[in-house]
């Protein structure tokens, strides 16, 4: 779960995991074929795992089993010696496979834990996470930063997670309030509301992520052209002052998306310090600026996820909202009061169904608003 973010141009980011996720089990193949089915998508899939993967040319033609290619694709890449397949079965929650919470990542990573786990491979959190980065930038062609995977792979229940994407070096933010909480079992003041639009989340299909990140690079090359360097051109190499300076020169989409990333670069710094203070009335705010520019600068969001954020906004108890991933489909979520999350809930369900009642009609009655909280990392669990 993206609290802000700036990752998309090797900014800093923070974000933590929610305690709803994938589930892979898994046993080792006898020999190196992969056998998959999954809850959510029918047929089952074969293949080798000492089969040549090749990266997919053609994004319309990724499926369910693209993540298990992509995660062999990887491994291979990477120089590493696979002789066992698995034999497993694969299921999310109901409603999150096409949600925007980073659910890709979660199922490369699940395969990579799975691959790594029957092949005898230990590789540190840092390398899957370059590893999941390599499926889907190179295999599935979708220009992703490291956020999504290092949130999955370096959470810890109680922190909030504060990576530079500029180093790739993770830091670790404890709630100051965990300790003095009311709450049972020092559990934090806040839930996390996700409501779904009931629009399909599917990134790789889509162009407009990608259009994104292109105008950012673009929006990067102007201002340190105009400053006389040559670094690559991603914003987290020009300087603030040097935008601040030049950012006149930019057109009005590069600007937008230029003031995005700026601005999100302060509020991750300013979130990560109210999150050490306990002070959840400043993050929330925080987090609904985050989503506002979303909006208006980095232009995310159809009608219908609008609509959503706004409403998540009125609800009784929420504190701060915004889309969850790139924003173009899926839900958006919120930090919500403890005790008034089951209201809010209650609230936003029927508040969006009177907005949209045809799409509403298509989610789950319970799987229309979730009440989550905290999670931790991903983790191989042994079971004899």
């Amino acid at each position: 779960m993206k609290i802000c973010s700036a990752n998309w141009q090797g900014g800093i980011v923070t974000a933590m995991t929610i305690n709803y996720g994938v589930l892979l089990g898994f046993v080792p193949s006898d020999d190196a074929e992969v056998v998959l089915q999954s809850g959510q998508f029918k047929g089952i899939t074969r293949f080798r795992v000492d089969d040549l993967q090749k990266p997919i040319e053609n994004r319309g033609n990724i499926t369910w089993e693209s993540y298990a290619r992509g995660a062999v694709y990887a491994l291979q890449n990477s120089g590493y010696d696979l002789r066992k397949g698995i034999i497993g079965y694969i299921s999310g929650v109901n409603g999150l496979d096409s949600s925007g919470l980073s659910s890709s990542a979660a199922v490369g990573i699940a395969y990579l834990l799975a691959l790594e786990n029957v092949n005898d491979l230990v590789l540190s959190p840092v390398d899957n996470i370059q590893l999941d980065k390599s499926i889907e930038n190179r295999y599935l062609g979708l220009e992703n930063g490291i956020l999504d995977p290092s949130a999955i792979l370096l959470s810890r229940y109680g922190y909030l997670t504060f990576m530079d994407c500029k180093t790739a070096s993770p830091s670790y933010v404890y709630f100051s309030e965990l300790s003095k909480s009311q709450q049972p079992q020092g559990r934090p003041p806040f839930k996390i509301l996700l409501a779904f639009s009931g629009l399909q989340h599917n990134l790789p299909k889509s162009r407009g992520y990608n259009m994104r990140v292109f105008e950012c690079k673009e929006a990067a090359r102007a201002l340190l052209c105009a400053s006389g360097s040559e670094d690559a051109p991603i914003l987290r190499k020009v300087d603030p002052g040097v935008y601040e300076a030049q950012k006149c020169i930019l057109d009005e989409n590069l600007a937008k998306r230029a003031e995005h990333y700026f601005s999100e670069m302060k509020r991750v710094v300013k979130g990560r310090e109210a999150w050490a203070r306990g002070d959840l009335q400043e993050l929330g705010q925080l987090i609904s600026a985050s989503g506002r520019s979303s909006i208006v600068n980095y232009e995310c969001g159809s009608k219908e996820m609008i609509q959503l954020y706004e409403i998540l906004l009125k609800a009784p108890g929420v504190l701060g909202a915004r889309f969850s991933g790139a924003g173009f489909r899926g839900c958006c979520l919120a930090i919500v009061e403890s005790d008034r999350a089951e209201e809010a809930a209650a609230y936003v369900g029927a508040e969006y169904e009177r907005s949209q009642p045809e799409l509403v009609s298509k989610i789950p009655a319970d799987r229309r608003v979730l009440v989550c909280e905290p999670g931790d990392s991903a983790q191989v669990i042994l079971q004899s």
